[in-house]
């Protein structure tokens, strides 16, 4: 129960695992993600709190950015890694606390359907993000091609989650005292495309249906 409440904690305030850990604790988590496929690890939030965090003066948004740029990138080379060698099996592997082939279903599914750009895609949309590199290796992408759009969709991650954050603590420094709502706003922002997308199929779903 105290991992649990401690995880809820850090969904709602991720300043607190910053003060504590620093840049080793984000470094941990950017690559952890993808990396080690912890799917529920909050990092688009923890990413605009860093910004928040480097516009107080707390962090170095530079030095920040040139650190996590390259542990997501190897976050993604290690799912993608992990699909090629471990192929179908995924698809197959029996549902546990910590993992449901339903999700890496969906991330092929969103992978069939934009293709190369969806490694570029699902780095804004959480859990997505954490599988369709996976699904890349295991449908065979070539790592030259893969390797292209994982660092295009690194760097636009990273980048545009830090300076969203940066750019709101420099203007608006009372929001530091707002966390909560700023990470409420940044969550719906994540997953809205999938809320989207789900409604798109329903609707879909519906209309062919009533067809005769």
């Amino acid at each position: 129960m105290q991992v649990i409440d401690w995880f809820i904690g850090l969904i709602r305030d991720p300043g607190e695992l910053i003060r504590w850990g620093g840049y080793p604790a984000l470094a941990a988590i950017i690559f952890a993600e993808t990396g080690a496929m912890i799917f529920f690890l909050p990092g688009d939030s923890l990413l605009v709190m860093a910004g928040l965090y480097a516009a107080q003066g707390s962090l170095d948004i530079v030095f920040l950015n040139v650190l996590l740029i390259p542990l997501a990138i190897a976050g993604d080379a290690t799912s993608y890694w992990i699909g090629a060698r471990t192929g179908p099996h995924l698809f197959s592997r029996p549902r546990s606390r910590f993992f449901n082939p339903d999700h890496v279903k969906a991330a092929h599914d969103f992978y069939e359907r934009h293709g190369g750009k969806a490694i570029i895609l699902a780095r804004f949309m959480p859990l997505v993000r954490t599988f369709v590199p996976v699904v890349a290796g295991i449908g065979g992408m070539t790592y030259r091609r893969f390797a292209m759009f994982n660092v295009v969709g690194a760097a636009g991650w990273i980048l545009s989650m830090t300076l969203t954050g940066y750019v709101l603590g420099t203007r608006f420094p009372v929001l530091v005292k707002h966390i909560e709502k700023v990470i409420l706003v940044v969550v719906f922002v994540s997953i809205l495309p999938g809320i989207i997308g789900y409604a798109k199929a329903r609707w879909r779903a519906a209309r062919a249906a009533g067809e005769p």
